[in-house]
């Protein structure tokens, strides 16, 4: 076994690793970054870019669908499963090749091949052939989806989020657990290329979503063109001839078993922490084996031990992970001294259609934190303007602000367009707007952005009329 001794070891090389070993590398630190599978990040190879391929094809079937209520319309609609699944599988090989390119002008002698497990809070060791000696690490291992093992011991029409970018044609029908970002977009682009899909939800959960109202909305227009059962566990998977034969129970505790091609585990992602001998560390871990660490820094107590996207479970989506691996990176590189690093506005995006956005501070985060202390506004797309004249006048936005200052909190939406509204509102909370300024910005007429204004008026009135609150901070001015 050979020893090699560095300044920095990164752990995992997909985009947290990348990201966190440029950062170090350009802090003047000699890094060695460590990866035990393909080189490619979970997004472009399995994640958002062949899952947005596959909407992209969805949608434009859709299209042909929704054509006649125009007026227009289009001569018989054949899906091609195979061009669908052979269109998904090169272009994502294209972008998957943009990142193993990159990967290829590190230099050689940086990169190690092999699963890495510290053996004490300055050594790993991987697989049976190299010793790595370091004086900081920045663990960016990524997560894994989750299969529930009485469900795996049905065989391999079980299958998860990955395996779907592998098809080389689309299936007849699917089960779908799970009604979470990944569960929904898959579920709704599979349904509208022509397979039989259900989706079933072991409570009333709609992607990311938490405000009530915008909730109920969702899954009204989730369950008008999907078959999506809430409140619906699976309780039962057995292999049955060349598919599986799914059982599931309702919230009255009815059981019904029905045959699928295949059975999509979209329940959750497990950060993958638990083989590597997080217990020779030292550090400190919660509940689920991750290390406690500080979010603005990402350093896992006063260690030099740093960590960083999906392996933290914080925010599981790319460009956090980005920002997580560079914070991780550059401390890695200037410790002991560490600085706290750019943590922007969180900001989640399903491509469903409707599409889900959510930003800032959540509603469910809000009632806990600022109860009796924030006002909402809303708007429906129901007969909002230009949502009619494209025919996606679904959907409902909230928008949040602090009654003290008029501050913009957050929002949660689902509607059209959600992608761009998003990013408007981020962008106006990271910048501390109030409501009032957010008014004073232009609007174009017609566009879907009009719909963002109706409910700040809306919600520009409530803080009008919000009743006095008392700051329950201690006095501390001067005494008369």
């Amino acid at each position: 076994m050979k020893t090699l001794r560095t300044e920095v070891a990164v752990i995992g090389a997909g985009t947290a690793g990348m990201t966190a070993y440029r950062a170090a590398t350009t802090g003047g630190k000699k890094t060695l970054l460590i990866e035990s599978n393909v080189y490619g990040t979970t997004c472009a190879r399995v994640g958002c870019m062949p899952s947005k391929l596959l909407i992209a094809a969805a949608e434009a079937a859709h299209a042909l669908h929704a054509a006649p209520a125009f007026g227009v319309h289009p001569g018989q609609v054949r899906i091609d499963g195979k061009a669908v699944m052979a269109r998904v599988r090169s272009e994502r090989d294209r972008f998957v090749g943009f990142v193993v390119e990159s990967v290829d002008g590190y230099p050689a002698e940086d990169k190690i091949h092999g699963h890495a497990r510290f053996l004490s809070a300055t050594q790993l060791q991987i697989d049976d052939h190299t010793l790595i000696e370091a004086e900081r690490f920045v663990i960016a291992t990524g997560s894994t989806p989750i299969v529930p093992d009485e469900w795996r011991a049905a065989g391999p029409r079980v299958i998860t989020s990955d395996d779907v970018f592998y098809w080389d044609d689309l299936p007849a029908s699917i089960a779908v657990a799970g009604t979470g970002v990944i569960g929904l977009e898959l579920g709704q682009a599979l349904a509208r290329l022509g397979v039989r899909v259900t989706v079933f939800g072991r409570g009333g959960s709609v992607a990311q979503l938490s405000d009530p109202d915008v909730l109920d909305v969702a899954r009204r227009a989730m369950a008008d063109e999907l078959d999506v059962r809430f409140k619906t566990k699976v309780v039962r998977v057995v292999q049955e001839g060349d598919g599986l034969a799914v059982t599931s129970e309702d919230g009255d505790g009815v059981q019904r078993t029905e045959q699928f091609s295949y059975l999509l585990s979209a329940i959750g992602r497990r950060p993958n922490v638990h083989k590597l001998g997080l217990e020779n560390t030292g550090l400190e871990r919660d509940h689920h084996g991750i290390p406690l660490y500080d979010q603005q820094t990402m350093q896992c107590g006063s260690s030099p031990i740093f960590i960083a996207g999906d392996a933290d479970n914080e925010r599981p989506q790319l460009p956090e992970a980005a920002d997580q691996g560079r914070i991780a990176g550059d401390n890695a590189a200037r410790y002991p001294a560490v600085q706290p690093g750019l943590r922007r506005t969180p900001l989640t995006i399903a491509f469903t259609e409707p599409q889900i956005a959510t930003l800032g501070a959540s509603y469910e985060e809000l009632c806990a934190s600022y109860a009796g202390r924030f006002s909402v506004g809303k708007v429906s797309f129901e007969n909002q303007g230009r949502s009619r004249v494209m025919l996606q006048n679904k959907g409902m936005l909230r928008v949040y602000a602090e009654h003290a200052t008029g501050r913009f909190l957050g929002a949660e939406m689902i509607g059209p367009r959600a992608e761009h509204i998003g990013h408007l509102l981020s962008w106006a909370c990271q910048a501390g707007l109030t409501v009032s300024a957010m008014l004073d910005m232009p609007f174009y007429h017609p566009v879907v952005e009009e719909g963002v204004r109706t409910a700040l008026r809306d919600l520009a009135h409530q803080l009008a009329t919000a009743p006095a609150y008392d700051c329950g901070c201690i006095d501390c001015t001067p005494a008369p």
